[in-house]
């Protein structure tokens, strides 16, 4: 099996460049959505950690967002309590989708948490910051101060383009990203 990390900056466009390799993908975003509303565990542990912002289950992101807001410290013990059950969810894709010839890993933390191994294949998704910009503030809960306590905890953009074995550019047409992918796969297949 053939696994393709899919790293960039914020807003760049990772998951719907996952989307279209035509291949299962374990997206980490959607998983701690899932998590937040479904895990009592995660839910206990994060009141216990953070007992001033974490109050209601299913867990509201408007809590996640104020207790990362209020201390810097905070997201990484969010992350530190998420990434334990993020790498077990990750595992159980990869054992269901053992036969698949190929998996995508849309995982924003990929290289912060060590979680890619050498043989992977990472690709860099390239965007303009205008471009990412204009995104993001589409996005509903746009809030410039959590965008950056994020990039806080993310290795720099550079790093992780020289680490890319491929960079797609994505200018946010379908035909680019369609170009790019069809490119990785026919020099992996």
């Amino acid at each position: 099996m053939i696994k393709i990390g899919i790293v960039g900056d914020i807003g760049s466009g990772k998951s719907y460049v996952s989307e279209n390799f035509g291949y299962p993908v374990f997206n980490a975003d959607y998983e701690v959505s899932k998590l937040y509303q479904q895990n009592k565990n995660v839910f206990n542990n994060l009141k216990k950690k953070l007992p001033k912002y974490i109050h209601s289950f299913p867990i509201n992101k408007i809590e996640i967002t104020n207790a990362i807001l209020a201390n810097k410290n905070n997201l990484n013990k969010i992350i530190k309590i998420v990434h334990t059950e993020i790498t077990k969810k990750m595992n159980l894709f990869l054992k269901k989708n053992k036969n698949s010839k190929i998996v995508i890993l849309d995982i924003p933390l990929l290289l912060e948490n060590k979680i890619n191994n050498k043989d992977d294949i990472l690709v860099y998704v390239q965007a303009s910051k205008f471009n990412i910009l204009k995104r993001l503030k589409k996005r509903k809960n746009f809030n410039k101060e959590l965008i950056k306590k994020f990039k806080a905890v993310q290795l720099p953009i550079s790093y992780k383009k020289t680490k890319s074995h491929y960079i797609i550019k994505n200018n946010f047409t379908k035909k680019s990203v369609k170009n790019g992918i069809k490119s990785i796969l026919r020099k992996i297949r």
